[in-house]
């Protein structure tokens, strides 16, 4: 599934319109530990996190994530938004809590990472 059909089907808003949604994507990951994110996401992976800050951006990056979710209505910001732009790292938000869009997540096809 593509981050465009994600977005549409869970009405997230595209924080960083330059980045295209046409990423393909593996799976989903949710997490708000940096480390836990970089040792156990998956290239492709949708990263959900409530985290805001500029670190997100470089660990997206760093993994090759499809895309950064943001939840319970933050939002990132202008600097934070203009570096994910920069890497083209799609971020889009949500009001809702992360268990709440990880199970949308699920419920439309997007599973977590198995060993």
């Amino acid at each position: 599934m593509k981050l465009k059909d994600i977005v549409e089907r869970l009405h997230l808003e595209s924080a960083t319109p330059r980045c295209g949604l046409d990423r393909e994507v593996s799976g989903g990951y949710a997490s708000d530990l940096l480390s836990d994110v970089m040792a156990n996401s998956r290239e492709g992976n949708v990263w959900v996190t409530l985290q805001v800050h500029q670190n997100i951006i470089a660990v997206a990056s760093l993994k090759e994530l499809s895309g950064i979710i943001i939840v319970n209505g933050r939002k990132a910001e202008q600097e934070v938004l203009a570096k994910a732009e920069q890497e083209d790292i799609p971020v889009m938000l949500t009001g809702l809590q992360t268990f709440e869009i990880a199970g949308r997540l699920c419920e439309i096809g997007i599973r977590g990472n198995t060993k």
